[in-house]
């Protein structure tokens, strides 16, 4: 049985299509090292940040990689496309962000690479859920942005007596409260 994040976030969708990508460069990487291909291998291996970093956030190097890639390796290079097309259809939102998405499933889907037919597969069971954060253009960062500060509060009332002090704590820095302290008067 496979677990599939939450996919009301469109990070988890891409998070998904970025693994997929690296499980497609891993692969390809073990396959030339046990045929003996090892110059090629260790270039494959050398490609990991051009082909799961967005293309905005690339160095010149990453770049000059990336083009190599385009013409050496063309399945690495359509899983990079796929992984990027996934990012375009999250970019639209709305009945383009749908069009595209049907396109992107049905290019996924025929594309032959295992690990994004499998994921076109999830994101089809998912689509209701993905159409409604392309037309809403909902997120849960903030659900997880508080359930991490959460965590973190849980860590540092480890020594509280009670529970009753945690639940102070999260309600005090959560919250937009302000109150008075105590020691301090104010001035009118």
């Amino acid at each position: 049985m496979c677990y599939w994040p939450d996919p009301n976030s469109r990070f988890h969708v891409i998070q998904w299509a970025t693994n997929a990508v690296d499980k497609v460069r891993r692969g390809l990487w073990n396959t030339l090292r046990e045929n003996g291909n090892t110059g090629q291998a260790s270039d494959v291996n050398r490609t990991r940040w051009a082909v799961l970093k967005n293309p905005e956030d690339l160095t010149g190097e990453q770049r000059t990689t990336l083009a190599a890639i385009a013409k050496t390796n063309n399945r690495l290079y359509r899983a990079y496309l796929l992984k990027e097309q996934l990012r375009a259809v999250f970019a639209a939102r709305g009945k383009t962000g749908r069009a595209l998405l049907a396109g992107w499933l049905t290019w996924a889907a025929r594309c032959r690479i295992p690990e994004f037919v499998k994921l076109a597969k999830a994101i089809r069971r998912y689509r209701s859920l993905i159409r409604n954060t392309l037309d809403h253009g909902l997120s849960n960062a903030r659900s997880e942005s508080t359930n991490t500060h959460l965590r973190v509060l849980t860590r540092r009332a480890y020594g509280f007596r009670s529970p009753q002090a945690l639940i102070t704590m999260a309600m005090l820095t959560r919250s937009r409260l302000c109150p008075p302290l105590p020691a301090r008067s104010t001035k009118d």
